[in-house]
């Protein structure tokens, strides 16, 4: 384990590993279930392939999915001198407003933006059409680190989830460096994506394939279901030296009681969240009952975790203690599912409560996911990344996917 006591006292220069642009995967494989699989099991890296990924978890385990489904996010307008101008939709601009009802709402919408060439925008409005839809933007506040858009569209009665369909691309990751290709548009969606909400694939279940779902079952391995809709704030690497000057990026996380009283059910079973996003609402799930367990009266918005407060929580109670408070008091407010934010920043010497381990891709050097692999594996991490390095495994979305447990 390293030596700092809190996150906060990280330097991120500790996070960082040599990665040539030639080992990052352009493009997904042909077959999703072919990529490479590091197994890490009792502190030994093996190998095999995806496909066979069944053969590596015990009977009854239970791996936990994010259903989210990303949006094509990326409006490509041109001004009146056939200039360029792309907006990236990163979030409704009412902070209130959860994704997938905001992905519904009809005729208008204000959503926080990124603008590609800003300052060629002179106009009042850009329009974007095709045969079907025609959507105006028009230019609001620019904060320093997105730009306010309002957008409306004819005719009203299409959602904006219809009109991004309709006119957006697929946000492909930045460090991807080319245009996004028709075939993104399956292959940058799980299989089992049925949720509306992300501007990023959680790429770990990118994976998996009815072959291998199959194969799942027949090992009676559980596949329950969540949501955390994926932010840009995932590809944002660490600038500060120290961890504390950097602020993590909430997310809208949307878990049902089932899932709740399934991991109740199961005390003795593992529970192997698939990608990263995963793996932050499982665990914020305990930290969500432990502040209940604190303070019976915390609202909705008092359950929200924010970045550093589970390193400064008391933490004497079990899982089983935490996850049936927070059931309780669902049931109190008669909700069936929970949905609110999380910042949760998980590093060393972050402990985990639910997750036994991660089914993960391989992440950008000095990223607050490669954070996340230390707090799972600590030191060894470095091994993990350097063996992936040394063995031609593919790197970052598209890339090949590894099996840690802790």
């Amino acid at each position: 384990m390293a030596t700092h006591s809190h996150p906060k006292q990280i330097a991120i220069k500790n996070y960082t590993y040599e990665l040539p642009d030639e080992k990052i995967a352009k493009f997904p494989l042909t077959e999703r279930d072919g990529s490479k699989l590091l197994i890490f099991k009792n502190q030994h890296i093996s190998e095999d392939s995806f496909r066979n990924i069944a053969d590596h978890l015990e009977e009854e385990s239970i791996l936990v999915f994010n259903t989210t489904k990303v949006i094509n996010a990326r409006l490509k307008f041109l001004n009146s001198k056939s200039k360029n101008i792309e907006i990236f939709c990163l979030e409704p601009a009412d902070a209130k407003l959860e994704l997938s009802e905001a992905m519904l709402t009809k005729g208008r919408v204000q959503w926080n933006c990124l603008v590609g060439n800003l300052k060629q925008w002179k106009e009042t409005e850009l329009v974007l059409q095709n045969e079907t839809v025609e959507l105006k933007a028009y230019l609001g506040k620019n904060h320093t680190t997105h730009v306010l858009i309002d957008f409306s569209w004819t005719p009203e009665h299409f959602t904006f989830a219809e009109v991004l369909q309709q006119l957006g691309n697929v946000p492909i990751p930045p460090y991807l460096n080319r245009e996004s290709a028709v075939s993104d548009t399956s292959s940058y969606q799980t299989i089992y994506a049925d949720s509306e909400g992300s501007v990023a694939a959680p790429t770990a279940g990118l994976h998996f394939t009815d072959k291998v779902m199959h194969a799942l079952r027949q090992k009676s391995i559980l596949t329950p279901t969540l949501r955390l809709h994926v932010g840009a704030g995932t590809f944002k690497p660490v600038k500060s030296e120290l961890l504390e000057q950097h602020e993590m990026h909430a997310e809208w996380m949307d878990v049902e009681k089932k899932l709740i009283e399934t991991i109740l059910n199961a005390p003795t079973k593992k529970i192997i969240p698939v990608g990263t996003t995963s793996f932050r609402t499982l665990e914020s799930l305990y930290w969500m009952g432990l502040k209940l367990i604190l303070n019976p009266n915390t609202d909705l918005q008092g359950l929200e975790i924010k970045q550093w407060e589970v390193y400064d929580l008391p933490q004497e109670h079990s899982v089983q203690e935490c996850l049936r408070a927070l059931l309780l008091w669902m049931e109190k407010q008669e909700l069936n599912r929970l949905i609110c934010k999380t910042q949760i920043l998980i590093a060393q010497p972050y402990q985990l409560k639910i997750a036994a381990g991660l089914i993960t891709n391989f992440h950008q050097p000095q990223s607050t996911l490669l954070l996340l692999i230390g707090a799972v594996v600590g030191e060894s991490w470095k091994n993990i990344y350097q063996h992936a390095l040394e063995h031609n495994y593919r790197f970052l979305s598209y890339g090949d996917s590894s099996l840690l447990l802790k």
